[in-house]
C-alpha cells in the first residue's frame, strides 16, 4: 500500500507535543479590546503624551493674563538718619509704607494676537494627542496579530519539520531494504536540519512578540485569542480610492493639526507686526505711610522732615507707549515670522501629500490583499496535492527524495504566506481607516466576532476545509 505524506498527517504529527496541554487546565487568553484597554490604561508614550497635551495648553491662560488686570502690592519699612554739620545736629526717623499698583491694558494689539496663536497652538495639541491614541489602537492591533503572526508561523515550522522527519525516516527504512542510496538519506537529513532550525527561529520570535505586547501594556499575557479563518475578507467600503482620499482630506488628525500649526504661525506673524503698534495702559497706585517715608515735610520740601505723621497718595492715569526704534528686533522678528508661516505651510503640504499617497496605497493594498488571501488559499491545496502526487511518484520510482523535498517546502511556505495575507488584510483595513481618521476603538470591537477563545495554533493555523478540498483536486475533481 502506497504511503501518501499528506499535509494533514504533518499537522497530527506536529501537534502530539501539544496534546498535554489540552488536558491541562486552560490558561486565560486574553481578547483585542482588553489589549487595547490596558495599552490605554498603561502605555507610557500615552502618559507621556497625555501630559505634553496638559502642559502645552497652559500657553492660553498664560497669554490671557497680558490682557487682564495686573494688581501688586507691598511694604517698605525703613530707617534714616540725617546729620547736619552747622549747627551740630542729628536726626533719625524709621517709617513704614504699604502701597499697592493696579495696570490694565487697554490697547496691546501684540498681547491679542498672542492669544489667538496660543488657542491655535492649543487645539493643534489637543488633536496631536488625539492622533497618538488613535495610532495606540492600530498599535494595540499590531502587536496582537504580530503573536498570532508568530504563533501561526511556528506551527507551520513544527509542521514541517515534523513532515521532514517522516521523510528521513522513510529514507532510512528505504536505505536499509536497499531501495534506495545514501545520497537520498542525507538530502532528507539536511532538510529535517534546516527545518528544525527555522523551528527554534520561529519559537524565538514567539517570544518576541508576546515581549513586545507586554512592553505595550506593561501585563503578562499567556495566551491569546486567535482569529477564526471565517473571517470576511472584503473590499473597502466604499471601494473608491477618491472617496477614502477626501475624507482623509477632511478627518486625518495628523492634517487637521498641521492647519492649526499654520494658524498658529499666522497669528505669531501679526503679533510680531504689532511690536511697531503703540500701547495704551490704565493705571492706578495707593500708598500710605509715614510722610518722611513718602520724601514729604510740613514745608513741602522733599527730603527735610520736620514732624511725623501718616499720609496717603492716589494716583490714576493713562500710559502712552509708542515704539520708535528697538534696534531692529521688531523687524528682525517680523521677518523671522514670515519664515516660520512659510514652513508651517510647506509642512501641512508636504503632510497632505503624504496623506494621500498613503490613503491611496492602502486602499490599493486592501483589493490586493482580498485577491492574495484567496490565491495564497488556493496555492496550500494546489501544494498538498503536489505533494501528496510527487510522494506518490516517488514511491513508485518515477520521482527523486529531492523533488518530495521541494514539494514539502513549497507547501509550508504557502501556508506561511497564507496566513500573512491574512494578517496583512487585517491590519491594511485599520491602517486604511487611521490614514482616513476614521479609526476607531468600534474596529476593534468589530473583529472581537471572529476570535476563537479555544484557538490552538498547532490545530488552527490552517483553514479546516483544506484536506478536503486537495483530496477534489487530486482526484481532478475540484469542487471548492
Amino acid at each position: 500500500m502506497l504511503r501518501r505524506l499528506s499535509l494533514a498527517l504533518a499537522v497530527a504529527s506536529a501537534s502530539v507535543a501539544t496534546a498535554w496541554a489540552e488536558q491541562a487546565p486552560p490558561s486565560a487568553k486574553t481578547d483585542l479590546v482588553t489589549v487595547y484597554q490596558q495599552a490605554t490604561a498603561n502605555n507610557a508614550d500615552l502618559a507621556a503624551a497625555r501630559a505634553d497635551y496638559q502642559a502645552r495648553r497652559e500657553v492660553v491662560p498664560q497669554a490671557r493674563s497680558g490682557l487682564l488686570p495686573n494688581l501688586s502690592a507691598g511694604a517698605d519699612l525703613s530707617d534714616s538718619r540725617t546729620e547736619i554739620d552747622s549747627p551740630a545736629n542729628t536726626a533719625s526717623r524709621s517709617g513704614t509704607v504699604y502701597q499697592a499698583n493696579l495696570s490694565q491694558p487697554l490697547f496691546r494689539a501684540d498681547r491679542w494676537f498672542q492669544l489667538q496663536a496660543a488657542e491655535a497652538s492649543s487645539e493643534q495639541a489637543a488633536l496631536e494627542l488625539s492622533a497618538i491614541e488613535q495610532t495606540l489602537i492600530l498599535q494595540s492591533a499590531e502587536t496582537y496579530f504580530a503573536v498570532l503572526r508568530a504563533q501561526d508561523t511556528l506551527a507551520s515550522t513544527k509542521a514541517e519539520e515534523a513532515a521532514f522527519k517522516r521523510q528521513l525516516d522513510q529514507a532510512n527504512e528505504r536505505f536499509d531494504v536497499g531501495l534506495s542510496d545514501k545520497t537520498d538519506v542525507l538530502e532528507a537529513q539536511a532538510g529535517f536540519d534546516t527545518a528544525r532550525a527555522n523551528r527554534i527561529i520561529a519559537n524565538r520570535q514567539v517570544e518576541d512578540a508576546f515581549q513586545a505586547l507586554i512592553t505595550l501594556t506593561n501585563r503578562e499575557h499567556p495566551a491569546l485569542e486567535g482569529i477564526e479563518h471565517s473571517l470576511p475578507i472584503l473590499a473597502p467600503i466604499p471601494n473608491d480610492a477618491k472617496a477614502w482620499v477626501d475624507t482623509a482630506a477632511a478627518q486625518n488628525l495628523n492634517l487637521q493639526a498641521s492647519n492649526y500649526a499654520v494658524n498658529a504661525a499666522e497669528e505669531t506673524l501679526r503679533q510680531r507686526k504689532s511690536g511697531h503698534a503703540p500701547t495704551l495702559d490704565a493705571v492706578a497706585s495707593y500708598q500710605k505711610g509715614d510722610n518722611d517715608s513718602l520724601g514729604f515735610s510740613n514745608t513741602g520740601t522733599p527730603g527735610q522732615p520736620t514732624f511725623s505723621g501718616d499720609v496717603e497718595q492716589r494716583s490714576i492715569g493713562l500710559q502712552l507707549n509708542i515704539p520708535l526704534y528697538s534696534g531692529g528686533l521688531t523687524s528682525s522678528q517680523v521677518r523671522e515670522a514670515y519664515q516660520r508661516v512659510n514652513q508651517s505651510e510647506q509642512l501641512r503640504e508636504s503632510l497632505r501629500r503624504q496623506v494621500v499617497q498613503d490613503t491611496r496605497n492602502l486602499h490599493r493594498a486592501v483589493n490586493t490583499d482580498v485577491e492574495t488571501v484567496q490565491a495564497r488559499k488556493q496555492s496550500i491545496i494546489s501544494n498538498q496535492s503536489a505533494l501528496e502526487a510527487t510522494e506518490i511518484g516517488y514511491q513508485v520510482g518515477t520521482r527523486n527524495i529531492v523533488d518530495v523535498l521541494d514539494a514539502q517546502r513549497q507547501l509550508y511556505n504557502s501556508v506561511r504566506t497564507y496566513n500573512f495575507a491574512r494578517y496583512d488584510y487585517i491590519l491594511n483595513n485599520l491602517r486604511l481607516k487611521q490614514a482616513a481618521g476614521t479609526l476607531s476603538p468600534a474596529d476593534l470591537e468589530a473583529l472581537e466576532q471572529y476570535l476563537k477563545s479555544d484557538y490552538d495554533p498547532d490545530r488552527d493555523f490552517l483553514p479546516p476545509d483544506l484536506a478536503k478540498a486537495a483530496e477534489a483536486q487530486l482526484r481532478g475533481n475540484l469542487d471548492y
